[in-house]
C-alpha cells in the first residue's frame, strides 16, 4: 500500500471541472494526442523537471496527476509532491477516467480515446 495521495475519477474530475485543481497528465506525446481529459496541462514524465525549473507547472491551487493507468502519475506526485507542490494521484489513470464517463477529447475538441 502506498502512501501516495490518491483519488478516484469521479472526484478528480469534480474537482477539475470545480476549477479546484489542474489535471496534469503526464502521459508521451502520442498518449495525449490520441486523448485526454478536456482542460488538462499536459508535460510529460520526462520533462517533468525542466518544467518545473522553468515554472511551467502551477503552484496556485491543487494538482492531480494522470497518466493511462496510475503508475507514471504516481511517480510524478511524489517528485511533484517533494518540490512543495499539492498533488494528488488519479488512481486508475486516464483508463479510469475513460471507464468513468468523463470525456476524452484531442486537441481540436473531437472524440479522443485512451491509449
Amino acid at each position: 500500500m502506498s502512501n501516495t495521495p490518491e483519488i478516484d475519477a469521479t472526484e478528480a474530475a469534480a474537482r477539475t471541472e470545480a476549477g479546484q485543481a489542474l489535471l496534469l497528465d503526464v502521459r508521451e506525446d502520442d498518449e495525449w494526442t490520441a486523448g485526454h481529459a478536456p482542460g488538462a496541462q499536459h508535460v510529460r514524465l520526462g520533462d517533468l523537471q525542466r518544467a518545473h525549473d522553468e515554472g511551467e507547472i502551477p503552484n496556485d491551487r491543487p494538482i492531480v496527476a494522470v497518466c493511462r493507468a496510475g503508475g507514471r502519475s504516481e511517480k510524478a506526485t511524489i517528485a511533484l509532491n517533494q518540490a512543495g507542490y499539492d498533488v494528488t494521484n488519479l488512481v486508475g489513470g486516464m483508463q479510469a477516467w475513460a471507464a468513468a464517463g468523463h470525456p476524452v477529447v484531442t486537441d481540436d475538441g473531437s472524440q479522443g480515446n485512451v491509449v
